[in-house]
């Protein structure tokens, strides 16, 4: 039938007049007489169409009244007035008819607009698609003054009143959404409506930053649907019983605890419905395990209802009971930590989801400093994915709470967007939800970020955003669902930004009228979200008052049932470490010594594996060299140094089925180029790490060395959440220089050093700080061992109890080193760094090590080990096995029994730590004093070792005691060692000096001198006064 209507078409366009030229002729130009036509007829369709005459009746019907005659033909008339050929016309519905176009009014409506117009519109859809957000109603309040947005105004493009009714098609090629080309035509009023409907309602997207039109398309296919998407009502009762328990949790603890601190949630309860469903979408989409990170607003809401921790737990803890000993579940273990308050701790469950499945939620314990603890939750989840093979970063998912000042004032917030889509820190993607209470603290917005969103910060990483308003629960579980399935499938991050208020002040005994009075006015006659969910629910008759009221009544009945249950509640301490920390000792329960030497035969096979590069490979003249050198060391047993200890500690432990990470600023060549572990190729440029390779069948990222971000505070945090999930992995962080370490101070502060007391986790994370006075000035000299030794909880003047009789074993100390909450150390030779790493794994519990690592040593001659020094055979008379020597005796002793022989001729002790030895000995030597000065390395300075100090004062019954050191009275070691030097004297019967003997720069404000000649004058007279015995 089209055919006949397009051939006719086409004769009247090669012989005949066209339609559309003859509706431009002079209005004397008369139409032929034409049969007169049923009314029937002339309401059928362009397809209906027969005759030649048929047309032209029609076109008269037309040009009388548009609206009397079926749209089709309307459209095909005015496209024809518009200049469209009528062959063209016939020939789209002719496609239509052969399906390669899905309607015939797309034809139509392309002819029933200019270039200029489509363009104009095309520009309008595109200034909603960038600019909408800004018209979007995020403020529950309605308090927010937000300038216009001209762009989003048709009058900008030309368009008028008149233009309303006029059909409009979009199409465009490749492009998903309303610019489909397989979209419908729609009036302008249609277009503008749904426009405004998606990016001017309750959600206001920003996504059109995002360099990848793929990315763009995906989103605007979700977010431009035809129509607008509703829930069932199944799904609508699922949100409001979440939303009840939500708001009634947080005014329940309101009423029973009036004077409590609790920072709630009022204001922004839609978090909860939200957070449930982005969990229920993700475990539907493939994420088996979910890790959250977040501050302490909102908390308390989220332990009940998102991670389903006991709501008698929750109340018991308001009374502030400690954990009770003893009783169901109790292993003996009494250590209980300092503890923290209720809204800094953590939690794990494994929780049911809507269909059916089951996944693990974590989490994580954190301090008051914002934003802290991002970076380890995604080292978490990075070593979850390790150690499960999910290497597609699907089945783990990181999710991070935020405040609004917090995300955009913390300088942390960056760093882990920076590190998310890097090759060795990247965990798929990470589910940031702002929490946006439109005001920090007392803070307002305009004095707390320069830019319109909190968020804005995200788009430097092309983060889609979503900002919701919180008063909208709806509009918070879709934007909660969308950031789930965008994360599962672009496994990038993703922002939600939950625009919100805070019903009370900072905390609940705060007074927000002093410093926001008008928004406080607000707030205090605005409903709570879970009224205005209620409202809307009845209002569009989706839920009786009925079915409202017997939810709230369960939800009432919960926690009344609960509060009165907490008060006979007894708080146990749940399990402090689980799934792969079964079996570690707490504190409190003894640890056996373990040796960490290893076969000679086995260090042989490993320094041999490592030390081989392939054939093919063309490594740099230089570091061939190294690695030959390294390889005679292996076949010598002789010369071993620093940077082949170190990887040989490596080696072994990875052939002992560990895990091995080091990360940190050019880790991979060393800031003192003597690693070396991962290997160019200077020909193709290749790369080659010979750790990779330690056995056959090494699983891939086993041993793992990445150069990081030039981030102390985002990547020490990562590398803490990393070691935290499994105890069978030596985890480093190594700082480009050890000054550089005070970047991630609030790490170390609030996580590294008092982790274990607060929150009862452990944690074997060992961090390499370079240190040492080498006339590099102030910023490289000191990695400021005074305040890691500061943080220590060792009491100075308690001695530990010394069982002598397991002297030789190692096992005499019981269980001082599980009792001090970090471990500092300073090597002075590398079997001995050798012996510490591996001590670090082969013990039943974990301890931070903190060990200042040289940098002069790394080549020094005199740093050197026997490979022997590395095996399981001791080497020293009546010791059992080797292992890490915390103190190493002077040079003129042999005999490490518990009281060795006395040498009575020696006039002075001189205790130190680090590169001051070698200097010290060469002095000494020149000098001629070996006999009359002991020097003694003290490896370890916490714990500290009294019982090896004490063995030294019984050896030298008539030395005087000194402290030696590089750095400045103020700083290093000094003032740690004193007390406990004197209490060691004083057990020994010494008569103990006010202050120990000191050798070393004077106090200072600077860690150093940057002027050279002044610093080689200050080494040479501290070394030239530890050695005057006179002194």
């Amino acid at each position: 039938m089209l055919s006949s209507v397009a051939a006719r078409l086409s004769r009247r366009a090669r012989g005949l007049q066209p339609l559309a030229v003859r509706a431009f002729q002079s209005s004397g130009d008369k139409l032929g007489e034409a049969e007169p036509v049923p009314l029937s007829k002339l309401k059928d369709s362009f397809l209906d169409g027969t005759s030649s005459s048929y047309l032209e009746e029609l076109e008269e019907r037309y040009r009388a009244n548009p609206r009397s005659v079926d749209k089709t033909w309307a459209s095909f008339f005015h496209s024809m007035d518009m200049g469209v050929p009528a062959v063209a016309v016939a020939e789209a519905y002719d496609a239509f008819e052969r399906g390669e176009v899905t309607s015939p009014l797309t034809a139509a409506a392309i002819s029933n607009q200019t270039i200029q117009e489509s363009m104009r519109l095309l520009l309008m859809v595109r200034a909603f698609q960038v600019m909408g957000h800004y018209a979007s109603t995020l403020d529950p309040l309605g308090i927010e003054e937000r300038p216009k947005v001209k762009e989003l105004d048709p009058a900008y493009y030309g368009f008028t009143e008149k233009d309303l009714d006029r059909e409009f098609y979009l199409g465009t090629w490749n492009m998903e959404g309303f610019m489909a080309e397989g979209r419908q035509v729609r009036t302008l009023r249609e277009i503008l409506a749904r426009l405004r409907e998606t990016y001017c309602g309750s959600i206001g997207y920003e996504y059109m930053h995002i360099p990848d039109s793929e990315r763009c398309n995906w989103l605007r296919a979700r977010i431009e649907t035809a129509e607008p998407q509703v829930y069932s009502q199944e799904e609508k009762l699922r949100i409001l019983d979440r939303l009840t328990w939500s708001e009634m949790f947080e005014s329940f603890l309101a009423n029973k605890y009036t004077a409590a601190k609790r920072f709630g949630l009022e204001g922004c309860e839609a978090l909860i419905p939200g957070m449930k469903a982005l969990i229920d979408s993700a475990s539907d989409r493939g994420v088996d395990s979910v890790v959250i990170g977040m501050p302490h607003r909102g908390r308390l809401n989220v332990l009940a209802n998102v991670m389903r921790k006991p709501m008698e737990a929750v109340f018991s803890e308001f009374a502030g009971r400690k954990p009770a000993k003893g009783g169901e579940g109790d292993t003996g273990d009494t250590y209980m930590g300092s503890g923290d308050v209720k809204y800094h701790l953590g939690t794990s469950y494994d929780r049911p989801t809507i269909s059916g499945k089951r996944i693990h939620l974590s989490l994580l314990a954190n301090p008051s400093h914002l934003e802290a603890v991002n970076t380890v939750a995604m080292g978490k989840v990075r070593a979850k994915q390790y150690y499960t093979d999910d290497n597609e970063r699907i089945a783990n998912l990181p999710i991070l709470l935020h405040g609004d000042g917090a995300f955009a004032g913390q300088g942390i917030v960056y760093e882990g967007l920076d590190m998310s889509q890097l090759p060795e820190y990247t965990v798929g993607g990470t589910v940031h939800l702002v929490v946006n209470n439109q005001v920090a603290f007392t803070t307002d917005p305009r004095k707390s970020r320069s830019s319109p969103y909190c968020t804005d910060v995200a788009k430097a990483l092309a983060c889609p955003v979503f900002h919701v308003n919180a008063d909208d629960a709806e509009a918070v579980v879709r934007v909660c669902e969308l950031a789930a399935e965008w994360r599962q499938t672009w496994h990038g991050d993703v922002v939600i930004d939950l625009v919100g208020y805070r019903r009370y002040g900072h905390n609940e005994i705060d007074e927000p009228m002093f410093t926001q009075p008008i928004m406080y006015q607000a707030i205090k006659r605005h409903k709570n979200a879970l009224q205005v969910y209620q409202d809307t629910l009845l209002k569009d008759g989706d839920i009786s008052k009925e079915q409202i009221r017997a939810i709230a009544d369960k939800v009432q009945q919960s926690l009344h049932d609960a509060f009165e249950g907490a008060k006979a509640y007894k708080p146990k301490k749940g399990d402090w470490l689980s799934s792969y920390w079964a079996g570690f000792m707490s504190p409190h329960q003894t640890s056996r010594i373990r040796n960490t030497g290893v076969p000679i035969e086995l260090l042989k096979e490993v320094g041999e594996a490592i030390t081989r590069l392939p054939e093919d490979f063309t490594p740099h003249r230089q570091i061939a060299k190294v690695y030959e050198a390294r390889k005679a060391m292996v076949e010598s047993g002789q010369g071993i140094d620093w940077g082949m200890a170190e990887a040989l500690a490596f080696g072994t432990l990875l052939a002992e089925g560990n895990h091995v990470r080091l990360s940190g600023q050019d880790v991979e060549r060393g800031t003192f180029s003597h690693r070396h572990a991962v290997v160019h190729d200077q020909k193709t440029g290749g790369t080659f790490t010979p750790l990779e390779r330690v056995f056959h069948g090494q699983k891939p990222k086993q041993f793992t060395v990445a150069n990081s971000s030039l981030s102390e505070y985002g990547v020490l945090g990562f590398e803490l959440g990393y070691s935290i999930e499994n105890p069978n992995a030596l985890v480093i962080w190594e700082a480009q220089f050890g000054d550089f370490a005070n970047g991630a101070q609030i790490i170390f502060d609030q996580f590294v050093s008092s982790g274990e007391a607060k929150w009862l986790r452990q944690t074997g994370l060992t961090v390499l700080l370079p240190h040492g006075y080498d006339g590099q000035g102030p910023e490289h000299s000191s990695a400021r061992m005074e305040r890691f030794l500061q943080m220590v909880d060792e009491d100075p003047y308690q001695l530990p109890t010394i069982d002598e009789s397991k002297w030789f074993v190692g096992g005499h100390l019981g269980s001082q080193i599980q009792s001090c909450n970090w471990q500092v150390v300073n090597c002075t030779t590398p079997a001995n760094y050798f012996h510490v790493l591996r001590r670090q794994l082969h013990r039943q519990f974990r301890k931070p090590l903190i060990l200042f690592a040289p940098k002069n040593l790394l080549r020094h001659p005199l740093a050197k080990s026997p490979l022997a020094e590395f095996s399981e055979s001791a080497i020293d008379k009546d010791i059992q096995g080797v292992r890490f020597k915390r103190v190493i005796m002077d040079e003129s002793s042999t005999d490490r029994s518990f009281t060795p022989p006395q040498q009575p001729d020696f006039k002075r002790m001189v205790f130190c730590s680090g590169k001051v030895y070698y200097e010290l000995a060469a002095e000494r030597a020149k000098q001629g004093k070996q006999g009359e000065v002991a020097l003694i390395r003290m490896e370890q300075m916490a714990p500290f070792p009294f019982d090896l100090v004490m063995r030294e004062m019984r050896r030298f019954p008539n030395a005087e005691v000194m402290w030696c050191q590089e750095e400045p009275m103020n700083m290093g070691a000094y003032l740690h060692v004193q007390p406990r030097l004197q209490r060691s004297m004083e057990a020994m019967g010494r008569d103990v000096p006010r202050s120990i003997k000191y050798s070393g720069r004077p106090s200072m404000a600077s860690t150093a001198t940057g002027f050279g000649e002044v610093h080689a004058q200050e080494q040479a007279d501290l070394i030239n006064k530890a050695l005057d015995v006179s002194y």
